[in-house]
């Protein structure tokens, strides 16, 4: 009954015809379609509300690409997957839709989540005038089909303000930059220019995000070498970092440095890619109410 049913709608979405006779649809009306931009150099989080279902909402992360994804008040859609067309608007119903393949539907605030690639694909539709509209049997009938279908009425002039937004994002957004590292060649402790390039990013997001209360910066070694050598290696590694940071602004009271030679290896001191991966300075940050697990080792 379910194939059955989703095969049925499959065809009859791709072959032009209407649907919404056969469903129960949620879809806001053209005269109050509504669009909602709320921009930070965090995240630009762009939304429609979807009358008596919930909402559709845009959401582009500083450093990631676009998603999207459904948050429903309730969710009547069953589990399982639903299918994704762009469709014509009703005023042009002579235009074929658009098959983009099927999302996976959950019993949660945000039953259905939409990859970049596709979340990009149904942003074009809308600047088209065309309608992404998600379809799926009922999640307490089997026999009727549910469809929540995005509006294109106003978009245009909101996706304006939309693109002001994602130029202003940062490039990077807490999870790349909250554990990283530096790495050292041989048994020298100067920063590359390279490794420079990835502590600016770091420093940028810190400068950008008053919740980062703490950095910690831990030195660390290979085995090459004796031991108090390798120490006071990895503590002038360790005090290379916090004083580049330090020249390029960041308070040296939220900066912890720390130094530890080769007691935390994260691979092996055998071979020269484990030696490598070994000479090393780890940097961490840490942000208010957000405690992250304490490691010397990214």
């Amino acid at each position: 009954m379910c194939h059955s049913l989703s095969l049925l709608l499959g065809s009859l979405v791709s072959l032009g015809y209407a649907v919404s006779a056969l469903s129960l649809t949620f879809q806001a009306p053209i005269e109050e379609t509504e669009w909602r931009l709320t921009p930070s150099i965090f995240e630009c989080i762009f939304v429609q509300p979807i009358p008596d279902y919930g909402e559709g909402v845009f959401y582009h992360e500083a450093g990631e690409d676009l998603m999207f994804h459904l948050r429903a008040k309730k969710n009547l859609m069953g589990s399982g997957q639903a299918a994704l067309h762009i469709e014509p608007p009703n005023w042009s119903p002579s235009q074929l839709a658009i098959d983009l393949g099927y999302v996976d539907v959950k019993q949660q605030d945000r039953p259905l989540n939409v990859d970049p690639m596709r979340a990009n694909k149904m942003m074009q539709a809308l600047l088209k005038g065309l309608q992404p509209t998600f379809t799926r049997k009922a999640r307490y009938d089997e026999t009727e089909p549910i469809r929540v279908s995005l509006s294109a009425a106003n978009f245009k002039s909101f996706y304006k303000d939309y693109l002001g937004c994602v130029t202003g994002l940062l490039p990077v957004n807490f999870r790349q930059v909250a554990k990283s590292k530096v790495n050292f060649g041989g048994g020298g402790d100067r920063i590359s220019a390279l490794e420079k390039k990835k502590m600016d990013l770091i420093i940028l997001y810190v400068k950008a995000d008053p919740k980062v209360k703490a950095i910690y910066v831990d030195g660390h070694s290979d085995s090459s070498g004796r031991r108090y050598h390798n120490r006071r290696l990895s503590e002038q590694r360790a005090l290379n970092v916090t004083e580049y940071m330090v020249k390029k602004g960041l308070n040296p009271e939220m900066i912890t440095t720390r130094y530890h030679g080769e007691r935390y290896p994260v691979a092996s001191n055998k071979t020269r890619a484990g030696r490598s991966a070994n000479r090393r300075v780890t940097i961490r940050l840490e942000k208010e109410d957000e405690q992250l697990e304490d490691e010397f080792a990214p």
